[in-house]
């Protein structure tokens, strides 16, 4: 036969007894129409990775366009990655920023209100003990108006206070309280040779002993600051008027 290879085709007539499945002529693919082709191998019945091979060798080269917009892509895809990364770590880092400062200032803030509290304490406890203390010097000037009798057994305490071995012995007292302290320690007086002086400058409700060894101050004054000390105040008898 002959002729150009897209040109032979071969008629083949149709076998004796005219079969169904017969046809009626076979044609021969020429090389120069085969796109693409590769070698079938046994046991690779499906021939999947072998066209996807050849369908890759097939495809045409990209163009300069396609590549640069595949890189631009990619790239833009690396900086989301890197990005979101970064945003991450600076999240992170934020986190724990925050978590000290507020731990800080929550402990300045405890500092101060711990502070704060001491000093309004301290001032409670100083208003209360001023309270207390005015309270009591109503209640000692209301007792002393009410028994005036009751100087003449200071008078005699504070007698008793002094060595025996005190002489010359001296009692002050307010000039309205000279008789009151001569009646009701008129005994110990005696027994201590002690004189009884009356003195303006002594408040009502206490007196002064006074001898050779030594001076006992038993004056309201002094009885009050004592009184008030222990109830951690310093004030003074005669604060407030009518002393």
């Amino acid at each position: 036969m002959s002729g150009h290879p897209k040109e032979r085709i071969r008629n083949v007539p149709p076998p004796p007894g005219g079969g169904k499945g017969a046809h009626a002529y076979t044609r021969f693919i020429p090389r120069e129409e085969l796109s693409g082709f590769a070698a079938w191998k046994p046991g690779s019945l499906g021939g999947e990775e072998e066209a996807a091979a050849a369908a890759a060798a097939a495809e045409p080269p990209k163009s300069a366009e396609e590549l640069q917009a595949e890189a631009l892509r990619a790239a833009r895809q690396g900086g989301y990655h890197d990005g979101y990364r970064d945003g991450l770590a600076a999240l992170d880092s934020f986190k724990q920023s925050f978590a000290q400062q507020a731990t800080a200032q929550m402990g300045a803030l405890m500092q101060s209100y711990a502070g704060q509290m001491d000093a309004l304490q301290q001032q409670m406890a100083s208003a209360l003990a001023d309270a207390a203390v005015s309270l009591a010097r109503q209640v000692v000037r209301g007792e002393l108006a009410a028994n005036p009798q009751q100087v003449a057994a200071v008078a005699q305490e504070a007698i008793e206070a002094l060595l025996l071995s005190a002489r010359h012995v001296t009692v002050r007292v307010h000039p309205d309280d000279q008789p009151l302290v001569a009646q009701g320690a008129a005994e110990i007086l005696e027994a201590r040779g002690a004189r009884l002086v009356a003195d303006a400058a002594v408040t009502r409700g206490g007196c002064v002993v006074e001898s050779d060894i030594g001076i006992i101050d038993a004056s309201i004054e002094s009885r009050w600051r004592r009184a008030a000390a222990a109830l951690g105040s310093q004030s003074p008898w005669n604060e407030e008027s009518g002393a």
